[in-house]
């Protein structure tokens, strides 16, 4: 059990560390002009995107059969769906988001919960590897610490800049990396848990990311701003994010 502890711990370590520093670096940017914030949308989709195509659907396609994850994109998709629904119920009925940052803090806010549900099958991975080896647990745990900083990144700029309080922004941010922790807890405790569990998750975190790419990041990105930026934003982004996945 103390092993088990002390892997959840690592683990919790490096789920938030990276999204922290991320939401950090993110605050700091101040009255950013509707081209730059229109460009970190744009990157933060293009992220995501390469994040579902190179590494979330592939390993998903690779632990179980199609239906079943087509199945865990399809009740992504629909999860997020529901989020969208009930954060804009929230947002309609107070009368502090009826102005221009509404769109932008309702995107931060939506991103956060796809990157949260992103984080949990990562903690997985984390908890199965650290149960081969440290050195698989280690590698695998600083490898995606590093990629959760331009995710944190993307999700603190439209929180803060829509007009979230920078302590809750920060808040928010560290609580999206704690189920990468919960995540390794359950990997860890487990060991060789199910493939068709890991699977149904990242097919599921993946169809989460699919609606909130084209349901709200790429939108939004086109309303603040019409140019060649948003579309350098989204193919840098992606660029990053197969970097990311081949290390």
């Amino acid at each position: 059990m103390n092993e088990i502890l002390k892997t959840t711990l690592i683990g919790l370590f490096f789920g938030t560390f990276g999204t922290t520093i991320g939401g950090i670096i993110g605050v700091k940017f101040k009255n950013p002009s509707k081209k730059f914030l229109s460009f970190i949308l744009a990157f933060a989709s293009g992220l995501m995107l390469a994040i579902v195509c190179f590494d979330l659907l592939p390993e998903a396609f690779n632990l179980t059969n199609l239906p079943t994850a087509f199945l865990g994109i399809f009740l992504g998709i629909v999860m997020m769906i529901i989020c969208d629904l009930l954060v804009d119920k929230k947002f309609n009925k107070s009368t502090r988001f009826k102005d221009s940052k509404n769109a932008l803090l309702k995107t931060g806010i939506v991103v956060s919960i796809g990157l949260a549900l992103h984080n949990l099958p990562e903690g997985l991975a984390i908890g199965s590897g650290f149960g081969a080896s440290i050195k698989l647990g280690l590698s695998l745990a600083i490898a995606i610490c590093l990629h959760d900083i331009p995710e944190g990144i993307s999700m603190a700029v439209p929180m803060k800049n829509g007009g979230m309080k920078i302590s809750k922004v920060i808040f928010y941010v560290v609580l999206s990396g704690v189920t990468t922790g919960i995540g390794v807890f359950l990997g860890a405790l487990v060991g060789g848990i199910s493939q068709s569990i890991i699977a149904m998750c990242l097919a599921f975190a993946a169809g989460a990311m699919i609606y909130i790419v084209s349901g709200e990041l790429t939108p939004e990105a086109n309303n603040l701003y019409h140019g060649r930026m948003t579309a350098v934003g989204s193919m840098l982004g992606l660029l990053i994010g197969i970097f990311a996945m081949s290390i």
